[in-house]
């Protein structure tokens, strides 16, 4: 006999499945339907329910509204985007702003995005990762309700986090309701990491977290407004859930509605449908990235320019017994380290699940400290700014503080290095609890 919350999870996908064919049938029969970069392997993710496929939680909030919308290519349901499956129900986002990386999610890393008139869509996109970072009062003076939907990796450095936050304290300065709608964590199943110290703010790390922090959009959202790490204008925005079953949301003010997952949890292991960004291809990259990213930091390839990034690291005067690679310029990576070098180190790829064995559910701090140990001129392994002072090198912004590059080079062992990021580390672990939404995982 099926139990009855069987019964529900079968009778939500039929209802989802029932509305995705329906909306695909509208976006076929248009010409200018948004194409998604397909994950190299996909996986289907039947029960579990991003934000964006609860319709019947959402649309009610929206429907006769002018809205605007956040949104790259992670920005789906089903095989199709939301912005085609809104206009297909009736809802036309007016205006489409996108983070790093772009609407389409092709940018190099760091490149300047503009503005532009998106050819398949027709719709405004206004770039918030080129001149600005944050909309302005001329972009939100027509819009009713701003809404909020990308896919995270939950991963500090990766600065989809850093968008929210702007986009939030916009929000509450033009007084203006937003939704998110949220999407699963792919690393929320653990939390690890130094903290980051608020001397090494920047746009890859502006809030006092780990590295990995176990929360999904909508959490961190709670958490960033309630803790008061943002800027609030003197108000204490409203915060509901679609669990609160409003009808409709109060225009004249900012209030942050979050539209949860449903069948999630922290123990879930969601595979991404669409790559989050250029150089995450698949979700080997996904679990890699927490533990590699700090190979920006250094003169090592990273993997980009090559199939398998974040994955692949290595260094031309590394011993020639080593893995090798040749990076080259590929979309999304024109621009990076050791192109047309032949690098040795190390292939860190696998099956999905040989990768999460040995990321072994923390961020590993082996591969770099090997890396050092083999790099023959130590007094250049990491990228130093023409000030000569690692205290503002990207590294630092990584790491988050000014210690981890100096345990490095002295040879500090792992276990101390993880030490020293007590008690910081527990304090968060302890803050992170009062906002999760969904069951946490299970306890260490």
């Amino acid at each position: 006999m099926m139990l009855l919350s069987q019964i529900t999870v079968h009778f939500t996908s039929f209802v989802i499945s029932f509305i995705l064919s329906f909306t695909n049938i509208g976006c076929n029969s248009r010409t200018n339907t948004t194409t998604v970069p397909v994950l190299s392997e996909q996986k289907s993710n039947t029960d579990i329910l991003p934000g964006a496929f609860r319709f019947d939680k959402y649309l009610p909030l929206i429907k006769g509204k002018s809205i605007a919308i956040f949104a790259n290519q992670t920005t789906i349901v089903g095989n199709k985007h939301l912005i085609d499956t809104l206009k297909s129900l009736g809802v036309t986002p007016k205006k489409v702003f996108s983070p790093e990386h772009g609407f389409r999610g092709t940018a190099d890393a760091g490149e300047t995005v503009g503005n532009y008139i998106d050819q398949k869509t027709g719709v405004a996109i206004i770039s918030l990762y080129g001149n600005k970072k944050k909309p302005s009062a001329d972009d939100v003076k027509d819009i009713d309700i701003l809404m909020f939907d990308m896919q995270d990796i939950g991963v500090r450095y990766y600065t989809y986090i850093s968008s929210l936050q702007d986009y939030i304290e916009a929000a509450i300065a033009y007084k203006k309701p937003v939704i998110i709608l949220d999407r699963p964590n792919p690393n929320g199943f653990y939390v690890d990491g130094p903290v980051l110290n608020m001397k090494y703010k920047s746009f890859i790390g502006m809030q006092p977290i780990p590295a990995v922090y176990g929360m999904t959009m909508g959490e961190y959202a709670q958490m960033i407004i309630r803790e008061k790490w943002i800027d609030l204008k003197n108000t204490q925005p409203e915060i509901f859930t679609d669990e609160d079953k409003r009808s409709s949301i109060d225009l004249t003010k900012c209030s942050i509605t979050i539209i949860k997952c449903g069948n999630y949890d922290h123990n879930s292991r969601y595979t991404l449908p669409v790559k989050p960004s250029p150089n995450i291809p698949d979700m080997q990259s996904v679990y890699l990235f927490p533990s590699t990213c700090f190979f920006e930091g250094t003169v090592f390839s990273e993997g980009r320019g090559t199939p398998k990034p974040f994955q692949w690291i290595g260094h031309p005067s590394l011993p020639k017994n080593l893995f090798s690679f040749t990076p080259n310029p590929t979309e999304g990576a024109k621009n990076s380290k050791l192109y047309g070098q032949l690098c040795y180190g190390w292939d860190l790829s696998g099956t999905v699940e040989e990768v999460l064995q040995k990321t072994n559910g923390r961020l590993q701090l082996k591969w770099i400290l090997e890396a050092y140990r083999l790099f023959p001129k130590k007094d250049s392994f990491f990228i130093i700014p023409k000030s000569g002072n690692m205290e503002g090198s990207f590294f630092n912004k990584l790491a988050g503080n000014n210690e981890l590059w100096q345990q490095i080079k002295a040879g500090t062992p792992e276990d101390e290095i993880r030490k020293s990021w007590e008690p910081k580390l527990s304090e968060f672990k302890v803050t992170r609890k009062k906002y999760l939404l969904y069951k946490d995982f299970s306890a260490e």
